[in-house]
């Protein structure tokens, strides 16, 4: 019988995990997001990336959720691996504009051309 074990980890530290393995192995990966630089992160999931990775992979940005999600598809456009991080859930509804009519339409309305967000 194969003896295996179970290795136990919190959401969060999946996350932290997830997270830096993805900036360590793809130079054009960066984290913007409300306080994930300084702070590290409302839930600390970001802690000490700011000084791991530095402030042109790390980004705080303003209190305005459209503005950063709609960066980030911009990043995407240009062919760089933006992961945004939207403080809780409800605050993802004030840039429901910016996913459901910019991101998740981006293809169609290219035309097949703008292939950089899949």
């Amino acid at each position: 019988m194969e003896n295996t074990q179970t290795l136990r980890m919190t959401y969060r530290e999946a996350l932290k995990q997830g997270l830096r393995e993805a900036l360590i192995n793809d130079e054009k990966v960066f984290l913007m997001g409300e306080d994930v630089g300084r702070y590290g992160g409302a839930f600390a999931v970001s802690k000490g990336f700011l000084e791991e990775f530095g402030e042109d992979r790390i980004m705080d940005v303003p209190l305005s959720e459209s503005g950063f999600v709609g960066a980030g598809i911009g990043a995407s456009l240009g062919g760089m691996r933006p992961i945004v991080e939207v403080m809780t859930v409800n605050f993802s509804l004030l840039a429901l504009d910016q996913i459901i009519n910019n991101a998740a339409t981006l293809l169609h309305m290219s035309g097949g051309r703008s292939t950089y967000l899949w």
